[in-house]
């Protein structure tokens, strides 16, 4: 009985937890990290500065915890990554499930691209690039040849690519997405197509 209750409690930190998070992302966006201040943050949140004190101590302690919510997804796929043969229907899977993961976890990124700087100093740097060996390791197949595995790598920086230099084109968001997504899935299907052959 008393396990619900606590539960329900969870769930209802978990929603002022989020919503510190992305109030301090919407700042850090409007402002820049570096100006922002903690008391700024919890008067748009409309909660006293010991109200978001309870969740958050310093403001690298929210950045980190939106980094680790929403680069969540990313990590469960690696570890499903590592499971699963080199096939093709692997790698297009992994595309597909990184665009997703990289759509919803889209201002993060706006954040790290717009605040490299302070991205280098913060350890969510350090914790991205962790992520992106772990991407890199699942989505290459070490015995295909070197041309291959850089296809199947320029996969994952064309889904990057889309999400910030197609903002400026014409277009559907929509229409742009799936015109990624295409290119991401035909280079890592080009890739193991030349790994088949080469065998």
């Amino acid at each position: 009985m008393g396990g619900t209750m606590d539960g329900t409690k969870q769930r209802r930190r978990g929603n002022t937890r989020q919503r510190i998070q992305d109030v301090a992302l919407e700042l850090f966006a409007e402002q820049g990290y570096e100006k922002t201040s903690l008391r700024e943050i919890a008067e748009r949140l409309e909660v006293t500065k010991a109200a978001l004190y309870y969740h958050f101590k310093t403001k690298e302690e929210i950045i980190v915890s939106i980094f680790e919510d929403l680069t969540k997804p990313i990590e469960e796929l690696i570890e499903w990554g590592r499971q699963q043969p080199h096939s093709l229907d692997t790698k297009q899977e992994i595309v597909r499930r990184y665009s997703q993961a990289l759509t919803d976890a889209a201002p993060l990124f706006r954040f790290m691209q717009e605040n490299q700087a302070t991205v280098r100093e913060l350890s969510i740097g350090e914790m991205f690039k962790n992520r992106m060996l772990g991407m890199r390791d699942i989505v290459i197949d070490p015995d295909s040849d070197l041309v291959d595995q850089v296809r199947c790598i320029s996969a994952l920086f064309t889904l990057h690519a889309g999400m910030f230099l197609l903002q400026d084109l014409e277009g559907d968001p929509v229409d742009k997405h799936k015109a990624v997504l295409e290119v991401a899935t035909d280079l890592v299907t080009q890739a193991h197509q030349g790994t088949r052959t080469a065998r």
